[in-house]
């Protein structure tokens, strides 16, 4: 993974998550393609003046994802060769680590769905939005915006704060 890809990789998942923040809070899990902006406005010239043409890859908004299991929506999706990567936005509960010590393991209560109630009932919680991106080459990039309780929202970013969520979108691409 050269630092240039996960630089500009790291650009696109702040470009995805301004985007969706401009909708506010509350959204559902949206997907994008990632592809190579030259591309883009070759196949289609009338969206030159609304892309970077700087960029080498322009996210590019997919259709609303089905309401199931979002693991289950991802493992069934596959891009095209010229899709160079992908992006999702979820909304996510996130607990400090504190916290998380008091919560039965997820082994323990046999369902993941248990653990996110939980979650959202928990008193020391907070809303998030995360944004995962990979590239076929394996580069992971993640932004995390969580939401201030006093007006002012922390941005978080490195690359492995969702392993599990970067590889199957990684799985997607191959």
């Amino acid at each position: 993974m050269s630092a240039s890809h996960a630089q500009h990789l790291s650009a696109v998942a702040r470009e995805v998550e301004d985007f969706v923040s401009t909708a506010g809070w509350d959204q559902p899990p949206q997907l994008f393609a990632l592809v190579p902006t030259a591309d883009l406005v070759e196949a289609q010239p009338d969206l030159a003046a609304q892309v970077d043409a700087g960029a080498l890859l322009t996210p590019v908004a997919q259709e609303a994802l089905p309401n199931e299991d979002l693991a289950d929506a991802l493992a069934g999706i596959m891009w095209p060769e010229a899709v160079q990567g992908c992006a999702i936005a979820q909304e996510i509960v996130v607990l400090p680590p504190d916290a998380e010590d008091t919560l039965p393991d997820g082994e323990t209560t046999g369902d993941a769905d248990v653990l996110r109630r939980i979650a959202a009932e928990h008193p020391q919680r907070r809303e998030a939005r995360l944004v995962a991106a990979v590239l076929r080459d394996g580069t992971a990039a993640c932004v995390l915006r969580i939401r201030g309780t006093n007006g002012e929202d922390e941005v978080v970013e490195h690359p492995e704060l969702a392993p599990n969520l970067t590889t199957a979108l990684l799985a997607t691409l191959h």
